[in-house]
C-alpha cells in the first residue's frame, strides 16, 4: 500500500491504492468511505476520488446508509461481485465444457457439448470459440464484461508459452493453443493442465478445503495428479510435476515417443477396460469399466474380483509412492476412482497401511465433472488484477 507522503509513478499508485480499496471491501463487505480511509492509510479525498471512479465503472456500488457515530449517516458501499464474469472451459475426453462465473467464483452460466474432432487440434480450438458463443447466446451475458478464459487441456502445459509441450491423447503438442484461442476469441487467456484444475476447483469448493497439503489423483484415459503444497498448487520446474502415469508400476514396455507411460498403460481405464473384455461375460462400452467390475464382483465373480483386487493394490502402490515423498495430509480420489464405493476404499486404505508407515486420508471427489470448470474459473479470478479497471483485463499476449 502506497499511502500519504509516498510518491512513485502516478498510475502505479493508483492502482495499488485502488486494489487496496477493493481488499478492504472483498475482506469486510459493507463500508463507508471513512472506513475505508482508516483501514487504507489513504487520505479521505483519495478514497473518495478512487471510490467514485469505480462506482462510475460498475465495481463498487452504494448499498443505502450505515449508522451515525455523532454526525451525518456515512453512505455504505460494497464491492459488486457481478459487475464483470469470467469463462473456465474444460475438456475431458470428447467433452468440452464451459461455465460463466462472476467475481466471486459462483457459476452463472454453464455449456456442455461432445466435440466430433477431439485429436485434432485446430478443430478443438475451434470448439472453444463455437461453445462460448453458444454460451453467451443462450445465457444473454455481454462478451464486453467477461475478463479472461481459464482453459484446462490434457497434458504438460507451459503456461508462459502458452502451449502444449506433451499430450500424447490429443496431437497437440507444440500447438500455440494459447495465442490462437485469444485471437478467437478476442480475450486473455490462462491454459492449464486439466487435472491442476481439477485439483483447484477441489481445493477450493470441494473435499480438499481444509487441508492445505494435499495430493488428487485422476484415473481416465491416462493417470495424473495434482499437488497442492501448503495451500499453492505445485507445477515443477518444467510445469510437469503430477505426471504420475509415469510411474513404474506394472510391467514395462519401451516407449515410444508421445506414448503413455507405465502406470497408465497397464491400469488407466484403457487398460483395464482390455483386461475385463478378456475375463467378463459381457461389458457394457457405454458404462463405467470399473463399476461393471465392482458390481460383478459383488455378485460373486471370481474372475472381477481378481482383477479388482490387482487393480486396487497397483493404485495402492502410486498413491503409497507419492504418500512416501509427500506426506499429504489428504488424498483425492477422481475420475473412475469414484466408482470404486466405501469398500473399494477401505480396501486401499488396508492396502496402505501395509506398505507405508503413515497413511493420509482417502476422500472421494466431490464435485465430479464441476471441478475442473470451477478451478479454470479460480485460475482466472488468482491471475486478475484486483483492480479489475476494464482497461485493464488480463495481460494478453503480445
Amino acid at each position: 500500500m502506497i499511502g500519504r507522503g509516498q510518491t512513485g509513478n502516478t498510475k502505479l499508485v493508483k492502482q495499488i491504492n485502488r486494489e487496496g480499496i477493493l481488499h478492504q471491501l472483498k475482506e469486510r463487505t459493507r463500508m463507508s468511505r471513512a472506513d475505508l480511509a482508516k483501514l487504507t492509510e489513504l487520505s479521505r479525498p483519495c478514497v473518495s476520488s478512487l471510490v467514485d471512479e469505480m462506482i462510475q465503472e460498475g465495481i463498487i456500488r452504494e448499498v443505502g446508509v450505515g449508522e451515525s457515530k455523532g454526525g451525518r449517516k456515512p453512505i455504505l458501499l460494497e464491492y459488486n461481485f457481478q459487475a464483470y464474469g469470467v469463462v473456465g472451459a474444460v475438456f475431458e475426453g470428447s467433452t468440452l465444457q464451459l461455465a460463466i462465473a462472476d467475481l466471486k467464483g459462483e457459476v452463472l452460466f454453464q455449456y456442455k457439448t461432445l466435440l466430433s474432432h477431439q485429436k485434432d487440434g485446430q478443430g478443438t480450438i475451434e470448439s472453444v470459440e463455437r461453445g462460448l458463443a453458444a454460451l453467451l447466446t443462450q445465457s444473454g451475458f455481454n462478451k464486453s464484461r467477461l475478463l479472461g478464459i481459464g482453459l484446462g487441456l490434457p497434458g504438460i502445459t507451459q503456461r508462459r508459452e502458452g502451449t502444449v509441450s506433451y499430450s500424447p491423447s490429443t496431437g497437440w503438442m507444440g500447438l500455440p493453443v494459447q495465442k490462437e484461442i485469444e485471437d478467437r476469441l478476442g480475450l486473455p487467456v490462462i491454459i492449464d493442465n486439466d487435472v491442476n484444475l481439477m485439483t483447484l476447483g477441489e481445493f477450493h469448493k470441494g473435499v480438499g478445503k481444509n487441508f492445505p497439503n494435499l495430493v488428487y489423483m485422476y484415473v481416465g484415459t491416462g493417470i495424473g495428479a495434482g499437488i497442492v503444497i501448503d495451500g499453492q498448487l505445485y507445477r515443477g520446474v518444467r510445469e510437469a510435476s503430477g505426471e504420475i502415469g509415469y510411474m513404474i508400476i506394472g510391467p514395462i514396455r519401451n516407449r515410444a515417443q508421445g506414448e503413455y507411460g507405465a502406470f497408465e498403460n497397464n491400469y488407466s481405464v484403457t487398460a483395464i477396460r482390455e483386461k475385463a473384455k478378456l475375463l467378463l461375460k459381457s461389458m457394457d462400452e457405454g458404462t463405467s469399466v470399473i463399476k461393471q467390475l465392482v458390481t460383478q464382483a459383488s455378485q460373486g465373480d471370481v474372475d472381477a474380483q481378481s482383477l479388482l483386487d490387482d487393480i486396487y493394490k497397483h493404485w495402492a502402490y502410486g498413491i503409497a509412492n507419492i504418500a512416501s515423498v509427500m506426506d499429504p495430509g489428504l488424498f483425492v480420489l477422481s475420475g473412475e476412482m469414484i466408482h470404486i464405493g466405501a469398500d473399494g476404499v477401505l480396501t486401499i486404505h488396508q492396502m496402505l497401511t501395509d506398505l507405508v508407515p503413515l497413511v493420509p486420508q482417502l476422500k472421494m471427489a466431490s464435485l465430479g465433472d464441476q471441478a475442473g470448470i470451477i478451478g479454470a474459473i479460480h485460475s482466472v479470478l488468482e491471475a486478475l488484477p484486483s483492480t479489475l479497471n476494464p482497461e485493464v483485463k488480463l495481460k494478453r499476449r503480445s
